[in-house]
């Protein structure tokens, strides 16, 4: 008996001694808050796993739950009729008119993604008897997370996993003495629903609010059992022995066990974002049947590794190897190994990598659902009135969130934004009239929820500096062109050509002439000097604002509201620049080419302030916050592609200068932003400075211990901190380091000939210097690379095409070395 113990509680050591190197974070207390947990999913189901001894939690989440139903409704139909008295305002420099006037322009919030409920397991059996040798892990190069402890006599261990292969979520019970597992299971649901228990099965029905309010709106649910998302949950126990009981009439309790396998599966009504969900929805009751009776007949064994297949068909395309941290360091907690990074400086390369790689997991884990892209918090949240709806704010956060899919070698996982974004031009089009009064094209404002709506949002409340931003539709269609360049697949580009076309026509025809808008700007004593007007009237937008920022006018007025900022025309140079590649590549009508060539030669030009910065605002004015969250204005620099160090210099040396006055505390998202901003300026050590802050060390939002910290970084299960949590920093960070080792750039000529980059290590920082590797790396113009270093110089690399299409690379290596390569 004390020999078993004790094996087990060395299995837990050697666990934690070798958790690193085998891509896992552990543990030694079960987690109390929600970002110590850890989450699994396959991208549609998802859970949140405390790991708790005499209470385990288990929340869980459907990433197709939301509230909400098709809704093509124009909220302010009229909003278009206050662009003209907000030009008037800003001709006239009244901006604080300008500010109230934008609230006329806005419409309905977007509606909330909504918790599954949570599978509660209480341990009936022990009666509180102190444990040992706990431990707790999630492997995130097999996706399974594991609980282990000892209580008196046994030990117990339990595995969770999420198969896509499936459709079902897994937890595996199991002691090493003979009917020590005794647990009661029960379960709880904010939503409407009814729970009933049945031989060995709960079965959950419910259904969402048909209507929803954001929590920054006031919250509200309105419901119906006619309308609605409907859902139902099976969770089916199979037991190897002891007794499966029903009692309460939901509960089931399960005695004298030696060993049992949890079968968890949900599905819902939805059935694309313009079907009803109940008139047109999917038949879920028979789906969840099917999905759980297939998975009983299996294996666990079987399931285990039809899931782990299906997994590291993912996973294992790609690797790094930053360098090797002290075995003292890794024998550490995860959330131990954070602290002290954050709080000692300790050096710990495979912390770094192991951060990087769970930006992969969380991708895999939350993004493989047709139409359904990831949301602010990925798929994981436990509240009715999540932070920002959980919805899909396009200002930043929905693209951060796809940075690493083509880079880290998921493209596939790229598809559920890709797909997205082609159904929002059936609302964007008419947000595009009503709001604007453009009637070619299509756009979409600060938010899009699971309905695909476009409009700016507000509903005459919100603050201009966000609810009546527009240019989301510019941005997201930007990642049309980036998963052309990367797969070079020409069928996808024929197909989505309209959307990003659409999205230029709304660009091109919400622009107006400079001189309509601010006819004596040259005689204004804060126009950049630099800037010759009346050679050309330049285009600019108007309104406009820089999300989330705003200026400080020469009189003190915090504003909001400009024309011609500096963010709207990065994104609408970098749309133009993809629709004019795409529509040379299909061959298409030179006359449109020749028409955005025209427009792109009179958008107002980058300006740079008296201070050395790329300007934000038309005039040079200051921030009312200097050190703001928000770098859109440097948007041309990353993800765009419109500044370079080489070909932009002194444009590039102006976002520098950008960044240092921002410095570095900063939220958790925008953390990630400025890694990819400063290796894209060749910085290593500010990009690795700027990494190593995204890893800061952030307690639990509830916590109220003596030790709190507060801010933006990183959570002790290593979710991002904004705080509180949003995934995309996470996805922001491993997009970084890629970004830090590998570059790539592809152009196309006049004759739809393709020209590659590739440059190796172009911002390699000290600490990473020694030697290190990183396998699997796509790159513009459709291949991979794969390289190794040491003493910061490139030992070998290889490129292998995954296009099959023939491409000529020039390679750029340290010490401005250069080859030239053809990849077959």
């Amino acid at each position: 008996m004390k020999r078993q113990l004790i094996g087990a509680v060395m299995a837990a050591c050697a666990l934690a001694a070798n958790a690193q190197k085998e891509l896992k974070l552990h543990y030694d207390t079960p987690a109390t808050y929600f970002e110590e947990t850890l989450v699994i999913g396959n991208g549609n189901l998802g859970a949140i796993v405390y790991g708790g001894v005499g209470e385990e939690k288990i929340s869980l989440n459907d990433i197709t739950l939301w509230t909400g139903e098709p809704d093509l409704k124009v909220y302010n139909p009229d909003g278009y009729k206050a662009i003209p008295d907000i030009r008037k305002a800003l001709s006239q420099e009244n901006y604080r008119l300008a500010d109230q006037l934008q609230r006329k322009d806005q419409g309905h919030y977007s509606e909330n993604y909504q918790p599954l409920g949570q599978l509660v397991m209480t341990d009936v059996g022990t009666n509180g008897a102190s444990t040992n040798g706990y431990q707790r892990s999630l492997d995130i190069s097999e996706a399974v997370a594991r609980v282990q402890y000892a209580v008196g006599n046994a030990a117990y261990q339990r595995e969770y996993f999420a198969s896509a292969p499936d459709s079902v979520i897994i937890i595996k019970l199991k002691a090493d003495k003979g009917g020590k597992i005794n647990r009661r299971f029960g379960y709880r649901c904010q939503l409407m629903h009814m729970t009933a228990a049945k031989d060995k099965e709960m079965t959950i029905d419910g259904y969402a609010a048909w209507s929803s309010k954001p929590g920054y709106a006031g919250g509200g649910f309105q419901y119906d059992s006619n309308r609605g998302v409907h859902f139902r949950t099976i969770i089916h126990v199979e037991n190897k022995d002891g007794e499966l009981a029903l009692i309460n009439d939901n509960e089931l309790l399960l005695t004298d066990c030696t060993e049992a396998t949890i079968f968890i599966s949900n599905v819902t009504s939805f059935n694309g974002l313009d079907k009803d969900p109940v008139k047109e929805g999917k038949d879920y009751r028979t789906l969840v049947r099917n999905r759980i009776d297939n998975a009983v007949k299996q294996t666990y064994d079987d399931l285990m590794e039809r899931h782990r297949t299906d997994y590291k068909s993912l996973f294992d395309r790609f690797s790094i190897n930053l360098g090797t941290t002290a075995a003292d360091i890794l024998a550490k907690t995860t959330e131990r190994q954070l602290r002290d990074y954050t709080e000692r400086d300790e050096r710990n390369p495979e912390l770094e990598a192991l951060y990087m790689q769970y930006g992969r997991y969380l991708l895999i884990s939350c993004s493989r659902t047709d139409m359904v892209p990831a949301n602010l918090q990925g798929l994981w949240n436990e509240q009715i009135l999540p932070p920002w709806s959980c919805n899909y704010t396009s200002n930043i956060n929905l693209e951060e969130n796809y940075w690493p899919s083509e880079i880290a070698n998921l493209g596939e996982l790229h598809k559920p934004l890709l797909d997205f974004v082609e159904k929002l031009p059936v609302t964007g089009q008419m947000t595009a009239k009503a709001y604007y009064g453009v009637q070619d094209g299509w756009c979409l404002a600060h938010n899009t929820d699971f309905w695909g709506m476009t409009c700016p949002v507000g509903e005459g409340g919100g603050d201009p500096n966000w609810a009546n931003w527009n240019m989301g539709g510019a941005w997201v269609s930007t990642h049309i062109w980036e998963h052309y360049m990367f797969s070079m697949d020409k069928d996808y580009l024929r197909r989505a050509y309209p959307t990003l076309k659409g999205a230029a026509d709304f660009c091109m025809g919400w622009m107006i002439p400079l001189s309509t808008i601010a006819p004596d700007a040259a005689s204004n004593p804060y126009i950049n000097p630099n800037l010759k007007l009346g050679a050309i009237d330049y285009l600019v937008t108007a309104p406009c604002t820089s999300p989330e920022n705003t200026y400080m006018t020469p009189d003190g007025y915090d504003g909001r509201t400009i024309y011609g900022g500096s963010a709207d025309l990065a994104m609408i140079r970098e749309c133009l620049m993809d629709a004019r590649q795409a529509t040379i590549v299909l061959g298409g009508d030179k006359a449109y080419i020749q028409k955005i060539d025209d427009t792109l030669a009179r958008i107002l030009p980058y300006q740079i302030g008296k201070d050395g910065s790329l300007q934000e605002w038309f005039y040079d004015w200051k921030d009312t916050d200097p050190q703001h969250r928000h770098q859109s204005h440097l948007f041309g620099l990353f993800p765009g592609h419109g500044i370079t160090v080489s070909e932009t210099p002194e444009l590039a040396q102006a976002c520098k200068r950008a960044l240092e006055i921002k410095g570095d505390k900063t939220t958790g998202w925008s953390t990630g932003w400025r890694v990819n901003l400063q290796a894209r300026l060749r910085e290593p050590e500010a990009a690795y400075h700027i990494y190593r802050k995204l890893l800061n060390y952030i307690s639990p939002d509830k916590y109220k211990g003596p030790d709190k910290r507060k801010g933006g970084g990183t959570y002790p299960n290593l979710l991002d901190a904004h705080s509180p949590f949003q995934i995309d920093g996470n996805f922001g960070g491993t997009a970084g380091v890629i970004e830090m080792l590998v570059q790539s750039d592809l152009k196309i000529d006049k004759n739809g000939r393709p020209t590659a980059t590739l440059t190796l290590l172009p911002a390699l920082p000290e600490a990473w210097k020694a030697e290190g590797s990183i396998k699997g790396v796509r790159c513009r113009g459709g291949y991979e690379v794969s390289l190794s270093w040491k003493n910061g110089k490139v030992t070998s690399y290889a490129l292998k095409s995954v296009s099959g299409q023939r491409m000529k690379v020039t390679v750029h290596l340290p010490g401005k070395i250069t080859k030239n390569t053809t990849v077959k």
